[in-house]
């Protein structure tokens, strides 16, 4: 029979341990490679870009991940995780769940340090393996062996798991890709473009000699300076709505006044086609013959595209309303918010989520293709909000997109500047020019990576 003491010595030993692992160089290794590779969000965010600033920042970040042990790594992902994701809990304030958001921001990060410690644990361990014919059970379980594991071969397989990274959503969230560092940079934002980096700093950390940075010399390309033609016939509309006020039934006639005094306002400049942002018309537009029938004879001097909800009969879903001359079409949103619009835990889980956290709400329904619709000789791509930032709504390269957004649940905070660096990204692999009106925040036209504004 053990003595009383022993369950503390066991314990004292475990907490030994952890620290072993977790000590202050492994935290502060880790807080500063989790700064690096998210300072260009912030420094986007001050209105700071600097294409030489953010390549340095990128490339630092990189150089200290890559050799890193698993422990920083785990360390590097839990404040990555925080630095780009914090801003999500903040929806729970308009929920009446304030107590949530501290633990929403934790889980933010530990998922994220999950992921970054599995791929240096597995490189690592797979290193042992290649290393130690006859190695030791307990010493393969964690990634030790006799020998010490081959430098090149640790480090491209670490190298190998963080390219591999950007294709791992979590519930179907897909905002974390590690190239999206050198989008405002001198360097190119293509995978192969990313591998060239990861190889060249690999060599780097394997020879221990600087000359083979100039690999990363392939993978140069720069934003696009190129000044181009921009439509003078586009009015984008930006609304500065909160979310309370929005779905306050009593001020909804004002609301609806100032977005019908905006259309007046681009008819008298002339404008061709008017865009307002993502579900502006916080009701089932559908079903409202008042308002369907106002903005039909708007559209007979105007093309509008305006978000709105839909109702089938069945369930709700968020759309876009484009009205041109004498035609209406509806295109439904493809690819949901996770948690937001829609939950991806299963039936038994899902209900009792939405019961308990959104008042029993019922999930929106997501479409199952995606729309391109024409005005005026031209077609444009469907997104509303999220799923702009989704690689499934670029197949087939669109040449121009219209996004509407709503980003009142997360401001203030780095979200509208992260989808901002997110569309750059599709823009600059896709050469889509997109058309972004945006609620609480700025509307803007994106083209070549660039942002530009109608003139």
């Amino acid at each position: 029979m053990l003595p009383c003491s022993a369950p503390i010595g066991i314990l004292l030993s475990k907490l030994k341990n952890f620290r072993k692992h977790f000590s202050t160089f492994v935290l502060t290794r880790g807080l500063m490679t989790a700064l690096l590779g998210s300072a260009f969000i912030y420094l986007d965010h001050w209105g700071i870009s600097f294409l030489w600033l953010n390549s340095i920042l990128g490339l630092g970040c990189l150089y200290l991940l890559l050799p890193s042990d698993k422990a920083v790594w785990a360390s590097a992902g839990f404040f990555t995780g925080i630095f780009w994701f914090w801003w999500i809990a903040l929806s729970f304030n308009h929920y009446h769940m304030p107590w949530a958001v501290p633990l929403v921001v934790i889980v933010m990060g530990l998922l994220y340090a999950i992921l970054f410690w599995a791929i240096a644990f597995l490189s690592e361990y797979l290193s042992c393996r290649v290393q130690c014919f006859t190695p030791k059970s307990s010493d393969a379980l964690y990634g030790r062996c006799e020998a010490s594991p081959p430098a090149l071969f640790t480090l491209s397989l670490k190298a190998l798991g963080l390219w591999g990274l950007s294709y791992i959503h979590p519930f179907g969230f897909d905002w974390f890709k590690p190239e999206l560092i050198f989008v405002e940079s001198c360097f190119g934002i293509e995978k192969w473009q990313f591998a060239i980096i990861l190889a060249g700093i690999v060599l780097t950390l394997w020879k221990k000699q600087y000359a083979y940075l100039l690999i990363l010399l392939f993978a140069w390309q720069p934003l696009s300076t190129a000044k181009t033609t921009l439509p003078k016939d586009i009015d984008i509309v930006t609304t500065h709505t909160t979310v309370e006020n929005k779905w306050n039934k009593t001020l909804q006639p004002e609301q609806f006044s100032m977005l019908f005094a905006a259309i007046d306002k681009a008819i008298d400049e002339n404008k061709s086609l008017v865009i307002l942002p993502e579900s502006v018309f916080p009701l089932f537009l559908n079903r409202s013959a008042s308002l369907m029938d106002a903005l039909r004879k708007k559209a007979e001097h105007i093309s509008i595209v305006t978000g709105g909800l839909y109702w089938d009969g069945k369930t709700p879903r968020n759309s876009t309303y484009i009205f041109t001359h004498n035609t209406i079409q509806i295109a439904n949103k493809v690819l949901l918010v996770p948690f937001g619009e829609s939950n991806p835990l299963p039936d038994f889980l899902s209900d009792w989520v939405n019961k308990v956290f959104y008042d029993g709400a019922v999930d929106y329904k997501a479409d199952s293709h995606v729309t391109d619709y024409k005005i005026d000789g031209n077609t444009y791509r469907n997104a509303i909000c999220f799923e702009a930032t989704s690689e499934k709504l670029y197949k087939g390269r669109p040449k121009k997109m219209i996004v509407l957004s709503n980003n009142g649940w997360f401001t203030p905070s780095i979200e509208p500047t992260l989808q901002k660096l997110l569309l750059q990204y599709y823009s600059r692999k896709y050469g889509t020019t997109i058309y972004h009106a945006v609620n609480m925040a700025d509307s803007y036209i994106m083209q070549h990576g660039e942002i530009r504004h109608a003139q």
